[in-house]
């Protein structure tokens, strides 16, 4: 009913414009901005076009940007790269902040840089084991505001012998705009058609002459984005047809909650408002030289449901009493809570001399996050201050802080190039240089309440032996030459050395060339290594996960007690890559790209599968019966954490050099301009990209935590084996139409997602007679942006993602048993559904440019 209404509002609302239109002379429009032809990433050599590249790029450009709905940036490269896909739903704290990663690998192997510059990544690590992006702590593209982007250079290639670590995948280069004059502000709207998700957002951009000599670029955002939620009862207290089976005080508290029977709202988005502040800003201090700076600061709260307490949760009987005093009759839903302050400055200087062309530069950027755990409660300690005092207690404390992580990092570069003209076919480029990298990560104890006893209910606070600071320097040096020794032949060779402080050496080169047998066909191939530093939060992040009867406990592999129960500790990650393709321009305005490509990775940096200290329990408590590893028990109590609430599994998770994987794919694009006349005109865009990952070896286990008996065998469960190589989909197809007449423009692009699946359990494993593989079959998601340019300066649009409302399939009973499949709520969705969990959103957009 409400597509339909969505649909019958949108025909109303362009119908009555586009009579107008016919009806009255049409004002001037400008052309939809396209992307620009010359680009910056993955050459030194200037003036490179990006039909001419010797690597695959794709580039999104400022029209792109416009029509997509949902204007987060990492929505947008969502929708418009095939080869990108985006963490839509995240669970406890990688909830608050969404990654994307390309080519079907982890997103820290893709590099973020703002006009050519690294980009620092997030202190907030996703840390949930079986999920793809588990162990993200790349890049935050929220905290990027759209409207300061000019375009987005893609790099599809491994490219670290170039930019250094993370480069594995590949580049996302941001350019932001430059103009000294005008401006746009914009303001948007909309909701999932059901769930809930209200959205809204205010952007404004301005240019600004500096002098005579210089420009000031400045960007200013505000997002809010609600609370969506799925499915129904929780299997604790109902059945699957939400008969209740909770009694007496329980059912009291749950009959008591305004949303009776689901109770349960922890699937869905977090809520959040962001706001955001960047600028760009230069100034010509001679007519070769220039002084540059760019930043950012952004803002954001965010907080997200975890799981239904019952009333019982928080008990205790006052002194010298035989009452039971529950000070929480209704029971209560906690909700984990982040602020997070992200800032970035860069500076520099570039400029020509003596036909040499230097760029220095100078670039921080830091990212803290404080974390608390919100409606919630400490049992334990509760239970001991009311045992200490005859009165009933009915203020108690309900919201914690749970401490803050910080994650900086500075680096300076030089950076160098010349041409020489040898007398070949174009001079060559010679470009060296070198950067100095300073990285520092922090964990702050939560306040005492948060931590002692078990802590605050689902999240507990950072402990003093969580907390701790840590840093490490780097040195890297690099060189490239790009010749041209014949026409139409273009090679490029690029070598770089770096050590880090905290691990040693690791160098890297790569060769890359293209030949075109005429302006129609173009072959192109690279050859290189990689590598992938570890981040400072995969070695040294520590937490404790409390749940509805489980306590696992995030385990620095850098640690002593990780040593001690026989995990080494992190060593960089090593790729080679391959790739080979064509570039082809068979007709006028058609241009077809395709690119196989295959990356190895060796030490691959992965996050283990739940691995059990114990599982079930004899009475709630743990017993020898039950014991499945003591030696990770032991490693648990030695870092303070309480296995009270143990009453069905403990253990830790783990990030290590695990495995070893081979992605191989082909990724394929087609562009194409056609002019119909009077008809109007029609950009067509077709996007491909089917990839492939498999592990060739996977680590064994120390002999401490291995357990034949009990199934411990393997590092990686079947859940997260699943992670790394079927969890996201293998193709990924979008279509894209811009039909543009006059003042009028549609926008309809088709994606289509392959085939998804993994092995889910109640336990988390995947495994066991209570396991089943999930699938998710191919799904097509249509979207469509209706504009409409009422003035020369004013423009409107409507529009919907996910048209049709295709939603996210919902989880079934684990076989042989009553409850769900995954988690605690009945007929919750899929949280690896590839185009996300909410079903279709609706939107209204206006733009005001000057």
């Amino acid at each position: 009913m409400k597509t339909l209404l969505f649909t019958t509002t949108a025909l109303a609302i362009v119908a009555p414009m586009t009579a107008f239109a016919a009806d009255a002379p049409a004002p001037a429009v400008e052309a939809p901005a396209t992307a620009p032809d010359i680009i910056v990433t993955g050459t030194r050599t200037t003036g490179t076009r990006a039909a001419d590249s010797a690597a695959p790029i794709e580039i999104v450009g400022a029209s792109t940007i416009a029509n997509v709905g949902q204007q987060d940036l990492t929505q947008v490269l969502a929708q418009s790269l095939p080869s990108l896909n985006f963490n839509a739903f995240g669970g406890d704290t990688a909830n608050l902040t969404l990654s994307a990663a390309l080519r079907g690998i982890s997103p820290n192997d893709t590099l973020v840089l703002i006009n050519g510059k690294r980009r620092h990544t997030t202190a907030n690590l996703a840390v949930l084991g079986g999920s793809p992006y588990s162990g993200s702590a790349t890049t935050d593209l929220s905290f990027v505001p759209v409207g300061e982007i000019a375009h987005i250079e893609v790099l599809t290639d491994g490219a670290a012998a170039q930019y250094g670590s993370d480069a594995i995948a590949g580049v996302i280069n941001i350019i932001t705009k430059n103009a000294d004059h005008g401006g746009t502000i914009s303001a948007t709207g909309g909701s999932n058609y059901e769930h809930g998700g209200e959205t809204a957002g205010v952007s404004a951009n301005f240019g600004f002459k500096l002098g005579d000599r210089g420009f000031v670029n400045v960007t200013g955002e505000y997002k809010f984005h609600n609370f969506t939620q799925h499915g129904d009862c929780d299997r604790r207290y109902f059945t699957s047809t939400c008969t209740p089976t909770a009694t007496g005080v329980n059912l009291a508290g749950l009959q008591m909650n305004s949303d009776y029977p689901n109770v349960n709202t922890i699937n869905g988005d977090a809520r959040y408002s962001l706001y955001n502040f960047a600028f760009n800003a230069g100034y010509d201090l001679t007519d070769d030289m220039q002084l540059y700076a760019f930043g950012s600061y952004g803002n954001r709260f965010a907080k997200s449901y975890e799981n239904y307490r019952p009333a019982t949760k928080v008990s205790g009987t006052p002194e010298g009493s035989t009452t039971v005093n529950y000070p929480l009759p209704a029971g209560f839903q906690p909700q984990e809570s982040l602020r997070e302050e992200d800032f970035s400055m860069t500076t520099g200087l570039k400029g020509d001399m003596s036909k040499w062309h230097y760029d220095l530069s100078l670039t921080y950027g830091r990212d803290s996050v404080s974390l608390s755990t919100l409606n919630s409660a400490n049992p334990a300690l509760f239970s001991e201050l009311q045992a200490a005092t005859p009165t009933v207690l009915t203020d108690l404390q309900r919201n914690f802080y749970d401490g803050q992580l910080v994650n900086a990092e500075w680096s300076g570069n030089l950076d160098i190039t010349r041409e020489f003209d040898a007398g070949l076919a174009k001079p060559i480029t010679l470009a060296f240089g070198g950067e100095w990298r300073r990285d520092s990560y922090a964990i702050g104890q939560g306040e005492f309440s948060s931590y002692i006893d078990g802590g605050a209910q689902s999240y507990p606070g950072f402990a003093p032996t969580d907390a701790g600071s840590y840093s490490r320097t780097g040195y890297a040096g690099y060189g490239d030459l790009a010749v041209d020794p014949i026409t139409g032949l273009h090679i490029d060779v690029a070598g770089r050395y770096e050590h880090y402080s905290d691990f040693g050496s690791v160098g890297t080169g790569k060769f890359n060339a293209r030949y075109d047998f005429s302006p129609a066909l173009g072959i192109r191939g690279t050859f290189s290594n990689g590598f992938r530093a570890p981040t400072l939060a995969e070695e040294y992040y520590s937490s404790v996960n409390v749940g509805p009867g489980t306590t696992f406990g995030q385990l620095p592999p850098n640690s002593s007690a990780a040593q001690l129960l026989g995990f080494p500790k992190l060593k960089p990650e090593k790729s080679t890559n391959l790739s080979f393709g064509f570039v082809a321009h068979p007709a006028p305005k058609l241009q077809i790209t395709v690119d196989a490509y295959q990356i190895k990775i060796t030490n691959r940096i992965v996050a283990s599968g739940a691995l059990f200290g114990s599982e079930g329990s004899v009475g709630g408590a743990i017993t020898p019966a039950n014991v499945v590893s003591q030696s990770i028990l032991n490693a648990l109590t030695s870092r303070g954490v309480s296995l009270a609430d143990a009453t069905s599994y403990s253990g830790i998770n783990i990030f290590s050099n695990g495995a070893d994987t081979r992605t191989r794919g082909v990724e394929a694009t087609a562009n194409y301009a056609s002019d119909f006349d009077s008809a109007g005109k029609v950009d067509w865009s077709l996007g491909f990209n089917y990839n492939k990952t498999d592990l060739t070896n996977i680590v064994g286990l120390p002999a401490s935590v291995y357990n034949a008996s009990a199934g411990q065998t393997s590092l990686l469960t079947q859940t997260a084996i699943d992670g790394l190589t079927t969890a996201t989909p293998r193709v990924k197809v979008i279509a894209d139409a811009l039909w543009t007449l006059g003042s009028l423009s549609i926008n309809l692009r088709e994606t289509l997602y392959g085939t998804t699946s993994q092995h889910l359990s109640p336990s988390g494993s995947g495994e066991g007679p209570n396991s089943e593989l999930f699938k998710i079959g191919a799904t097509a998601i249509t979207d469509i942006d209706i504009g409409f340019k009422l003035t020369h300066s004013v423009r409107f649009d409507v529009g919907a993602n996910n048209v049709f409302n295709k939603q996210a399939p919902t989880l079934p009973l684990a076989p042989g048993l009553s409850r769900p499949l995954n988690g605690n709520v009945y007929n919750a969705p899929a949280s690896f559904t590839p185009w996300g969990i909410n079903g279709g959103y609706y939107y209204a957009k206006a733009t005001f440019s000057f």
